[in-house]
């Protein structure tokens, strides 16, 4: 199979492990951000490789034709599983939470866990959305001059619109410095906006309410997160009975629950194989 249309990974762990899993970022993130989770899981669980994967339109991952939606990053990790293996877990994060419940809506073969990360299942509100900290970014990035002389530029920008240090900080991650001295966007800024508009009002609260004796889904909330409304919270405490999905709650993380605590993150997942 070619390789022009596989998404850009890394591997951690035994090429040859019985298990695999393939963990899907955030929008806006990359797979670096997951590269120290990859080395811990690898470390305890040695009959596990780890896949950490840049989205379309993120990091070093080729151009993909559109229609840029959930479903398409989900096709994209079926042609990785072709390419590399199928995937055994597969943990998401974020915006990544909604790819890997549409990718196990198919049912793909070998697929035994399903982990969503501080991931609403459900649609927002034209209002939520609106008002959350991702259309908030975007809507900043649309007015930033690129390229950059500096890195340091995209924080002052960031910061002088009323954004927090740290999420500056971490925006110069997706800088690259490239041939002509400037630092460009390792994303693409229309193509990230097209996905996170058909994140938002995407429901896939089914995939979680469907019972399957071979597939275990394991959603973890972060308690200091602010992603969770009233509604939805009362929803996860009154799942009807029978329903398989494994509610988790961190309650010292914040969204960024693989920063704010790592060490509780890994332990979930390795008491669950």
């Amino acid at each position: 199979m070619s390789s022009e249309n596989i998404l850009f990974h890394d591997i951690f762990g035994n090429p040859n492990a019985k298990h695999t899993a393939f963990v899907c970022h955030g929008i806006l993130g990359s797979r670096q951000n997951w590269r120290s989770i990859a080395r811990r899981l690898v470390q305890q669980l040695p009959d596990l490789r780890v896949v950490t994967i840049d989205h379309r339109n993120h990091g070093d991952s080729p151009p993909l034709p559109g229609p840029h939606t959930v479903a398409a990053c989900a096709e994209d990790l079926r042609r990785l599983a072709d390419h590399i293996g199928p995937p055994t877990l597969l943990i998401g994060h974020s915006f990544g939470g909604k790819v890997v419940l549409s990718a196990a809506s198919a049912r793909p073969p070998g697929l035994e866990q399903v982990w969503v990360l501080d991931s609403m299942p459900g649609p927002l509100t034209e209002t939520e959305a609106r008002e959350g900290e991702v259309s908030k970014v975007l809507e900043a990035l649309q007015g930033v001059p690129m390229p950059l002389a500096s890195r340091q530029d995209i924080v002052a920008l960031l910061t002088d619109r009323g954004f927090s240090m740290g999420l500056a900080r971490w925006m110069t991650t997706n800088l690259e410095e490239q041939a002509d001295g400037q630092w460009h966007w390792r994303f693409s800024l229309p193509g990230v906006q097209e996905m996170i508009e058909d994140y938002y009002p995407l429901d896939l609260w089914d995939v979680l309410g469907a019972p399957d004796p071979f597939l275990e889904v394991h959603l973890v909330r972060a308690g200091r997160s602010d992603r969770w409304t009233p509604d939805v919270l009362d929803r996860l405490e009154n799942l009807p009975p029978g329903n398989p999905t494994h509610v988790h709650v961190m309650p010292d993380a914040g969204h960024w629950l693989h920063a704010d605590d790592p060490h509780g993150l890994i332990k979930l997942i390795v008491d669950a194989q």
